[in-house]
């Protein structure tokens, strides 16, 4: 195993008793997520730009009052060819990939360079109770990736294996002791047993995904044999030249590979974009009433971090 450290050196070191979440706290997520409907009340908890460059943001996690965000700074984009050449339909392209931390008033206080080469698209990200684990992949579908397990204190990194497809997002589900990830466009499933000492076991149990109204983007383990991700797509509405890009959210069962509820995420921002392109986080909601607290990162560069409670509107 090979580790990296920080480029940028932190600010207010994360105590450890802080990155302990209950261990009920993913059944607790679970449980109000399934309650969800298209009728659910989605208010506004707040509006944070973020006071540096967030380049291509993907994944997101929150540990105790610190936030992690997982993004790719593209510096040649991709090129398609006309015809694929080993397999991929593009160029590499170059650039690299991070991992910010920022605290809630949206201040950077570091920043871990991830990947290697044309590995340099970090995906969608989770966070155990321990490490962050971080996908680096090449920009482009049916290539290669680099899986990191991260420090949040130390904001170092550790290679854990590499393989040969790209992983879009992953997350490690502890009661299975296995990690599970999604290739492009979230199409496959990839499931990697774990031995006692955290190393990949063995090659991954592959499965098709069966649902396509959304592209997963980030996902996190809820335990339970859940995950719950989010992701767009975009479809042609009539003779409309621009295309509606529509935002989703699913809890996926880790055995099956099928969603087990769904719920479309008719939020977008000011210019159009999803709000679930494509980091976000959730936990139980402020209020005693139940509910969830979500929030949202989707725009590029000067991004902001938008915060929602959620709740059943049957319940209000």
């Amino acid at each position: 195993m090979k580790a990296i450290g920080a480029v940028v050196g932190s600010a207010c070191a994360l105590g450890l008793m802080s990155l302990a979440p209950s261990a009920s706290t993913g059944r607790l997520v679970s449980e109000r997520f399934k309650q969800l409907t298209r009728a659910a009340a989605w208010q506004p908890a707040g509006a944070r730009m973020l006071a540096f460059d967030t380049f291509h943001p993907q994944g997101l996690v929150k540990i105790g009052d610190a936030f992690f965000l997982s993004s790719v700074e593209v510096i040649t984009p991709p090129i398609r060819v006309s015809q694929p050449v080993a397999g991929v339909d593009r160029s590499t392209g170059e650039g690299r990939g991070h991992l910010f931390k920022f605290d809630a008033d949206g201040r950077l206080l570091a920043d871990l360079t991830l990947g290697e080469g044309a590995m340099y698209h970090p995906g969608g990200i989770d966070f155990d109770g321990q490490f962050i684990w971080v996908p680096v992949a090449e920009y482009r579908p049916d290539s290669r990736s680099i899986v990191y397990r991260v420090d949040p204190v130390a904001m170092t990194a550790t290679e854990l294996f590499r393989y040969p497809d790209h992983v879009g997002a992953i997350v490690h589900d502890a009661e299975d002791r296995a990690l599970h990830g999604v290739t492009w466009g979230s199409r496959r499933f990839l499931r990697w047993p774990l031995d006692v000492r955290g190393r990949v076991a063995d090659a991954p149990a592959i499965r098709r995904n069966v649902s396509f109204y959304v592209d997963y983007q980030d996902c996190k383990a809820l335990g339970g044999g859940e995950m719950l991700c989010g992701g767009v797509s975009s479809y042609r509405v009539g003779g409309s030249p621009a295309p509606l890009a529509l935002g989703g959210m699913e809890l996926v069962s880790l055995g099956t590979g099928r969603a087990i509820h769904q719920l479309p995420i008719e939020l977008w921002t000011d210019t159009g974009r999803p709000m679930t392109q494509n980091p976000f986080w959730v936990e139980p909601g402020p209020s005693t009433a139940g509910g969830l607290r979500v929030y949202f990162l989707p725009e590029d560069r000067r991004s902001t971090l938008y915060t929602f409670d959620v709740s059943d509107e049957q319940e209000r």
